[in-house]
């Protein structure tokens, strides 16, 4: 991501850092030479001080002073020299007094090629930079008098003390490269476990804005993204029911708009069509009927065959009365439709599970293509009227290898199912009429397992109370019908 917040703020903190280290660069060059040569002085004040205390005390000869004083020349890198009046050593830590001595007189009188700039001086000692343009070196020396008289010179080189700054100047430099670097890694290590909750956040909200609700922030509970993520889950359950809800309020909307335009039209067709199908059923009972009254067969088989066509086609009627209440209710919208989101495939394997007996009996064979869940927005119980309907009619219709082939093919906004049997075509120009109530195809085969024609009429209306489409069409070696659900829940 271009303006990445882990970019961002492994930016700024590598910039602190490194601005950090640059100024403790910057301020030790400038900054710790003049400290360290204060220091330096100070230390040769302190052992002046303490030479001239124990001189004044006469016990400059006790050995543990002396083993002090060595031990704070030797650690502060201190050349140092007592002398009488008379010019006598009484005091000295190198080896060739004569030479310090004579180097010491030449600094003290600034003889020879020596510049000197005093820093402090008071009545009992004088402190002074000098430098030796001989040997290109500068110094800081002390000299005074001691309380008993003796004159003490001190001296202690500058060039070590640069040596040292540079040195540690080199050794920040290389820690402030590593600490920079050290730092980078464990800022963006630290910032991506900060980041990568927001970036889930954002990919949730982005799936919200598409009406997919099937995301969910996996919270551990421990701070505030989390929170923000459980409370973005509960706003994801709380927008999946409303659209819910809505979509079926803006469904119930538009069939109130529809039906007022079509319910004339409909009771219209409805009478002409129920009494085309009654008569026939009603002829049969009332003919077989006044055959039983007769007593035109006596026998007893007969009266039972009369008495089962009766009940046979008395059932005809009741199933047809069902359907036609059935459909009614559909195309007036009196039955109300509720839509939810729902697993299809788990409707269909349902389906085919209880058509086993009926494809078992006439040696149908049954495949189902589809894989894992695929979730659409419909009303589930007449969903699986629909799927009932197309698989009852397959294995029905089926002929030839004798086989159904169920098809869940998932598309960009919906799916399609298509339930495909083997037999014969239907005429092409009865393939728009077959979704008419009472049409029949094949009257004499619909006729002998009892169908009516109000089926797909029924398919129909439930598909228009859906807003989505059906159709049916002939394949090389059979017929395949197919309806298609909804798989986002779009409220227009």
């Amino acid at each position: 991501m271009k303006y990445s917040i882990t970019r961002k703020i492994t930016t700024i903190m590598v910039s602190i850092v490194a601005g950090t280290v640059l100024l403790c660069w910057f301020i030790n060059t400038t900054l710790l030479g003049s400290y360290y040569i204060d220091h330096k002085q100070k230390i040769l004040l302190d052992t002046f001080q303490m030479v001239d205390k124990e001189s004044e005390s006469g016990r400059t000869d006790r050995r543990d002073f002396k083993i002090a004083l060595e031990r704070q020349c030797a650690n502060s890198n201190i050349t140092m020299m007592i002398i009488r009046p008379d010019s006598t050593i009484v005091q000295s830590n190198v080896g060739n007094d004569t030479v310090l001595l004579l180097q010491f007189m030449e600094l003290v009188f600034h003889a020879g090629d020596q510049e000197a700039e005093v820093l402090e001086n008071t009545e009992r000692y004088t402190v002074e930079r000098t430098k030796d343009s001989r040997l290109e070196s500068e110094y800081l020396v002390l000299w005074g008098n001691l309380q008993n008289g003796n004159l003490i010179l001190m001296r202690a080189a500058v060039e070590s003390i640069r040596e040292s700054v540079g040195i540690a100047n080199r050794f920040l430099a290389y820690v402030g490269v590593c600490a920079v670097i050290v730092c980078a890694v464990i800022i963006y290590i630290v910032t991506r476990r900060i980041t990568n909750p927001i970036l889930q956040l954002a990919e949730l909200s982005k799936r919200m804005t598409n009406l997919d609700f099937d995301a969910k922030f996996h919270s551990r509970g421990e701070n505030e993204i989390d929170m923000l993520g459980e409370h973005m889950n509960q706003m994801s359950e709380t927008l999946e029911r409303i659209i819910s809800e809505l979509k079926s309020a803006n469904n119930e909307l538009k069939i109130d708009i529809e039906k007022k335009t079509e319910i004339d039209a409909m009771r219209k067709d409805f009478i002409s069509n129920v009494s085309h199908e009654l008569k026939t059923p009603i002829a049969l009972i009332q003919g077989y009927a006044e055959g039983l009254k007769e007593c035109i067969n006596d026998d007893e088989a007969s009266r039972a065959f009369y008495c089962e066509v009766i009940m046979d086609e008395a059932d005809k009627m009741n199933q047809l009365v069902k359907n036609l209440l059935a459909l009614n209710q559909l195309e007036s919208g009196g039955v109300q439709v509720v839509f939810e989101r729902f697993d299809l495939m788990e409707v269909i394997r349902g389906v085919v599970q209880s058509t086993a007996i009926l494809r078992e009996q006439d040696g149908i064979i049954l495949r189902l293509y589809g894989e894992g869940a695929e979730y659409v927005w419909a009303d589930e119980f007449k969903t699986e009227q629909v799927l009932t309907n197309y698989i009852s009619n397959a294995i029905h219709y089926a002929g030839g290898e004798k086989r159904i082939e169920v098809t869940v093919e998932p598309r960009e906004d919906v799916v399609r199912v298509e339930v495909f049997n083997t037999g014969s075509h239907i005429p092409e120009e009865d393939l728009e009429r077959i979704w008419d109530k009472f049409y029949k195809v094949d009257k004499a085969r619909t006729r002998e397992y009892g169908g009516n024609g109000i089926g797909l009429s029924i398919v129909k209306a439930i598909m228009d109370s859906f807003h989505r489409s059906c159709g049916v069409r002939n394949e090389e070696d059979g017929v395949a019908f197919w309806f298609e659900l909804d798989r986002k829940a779009e409220l227009s």
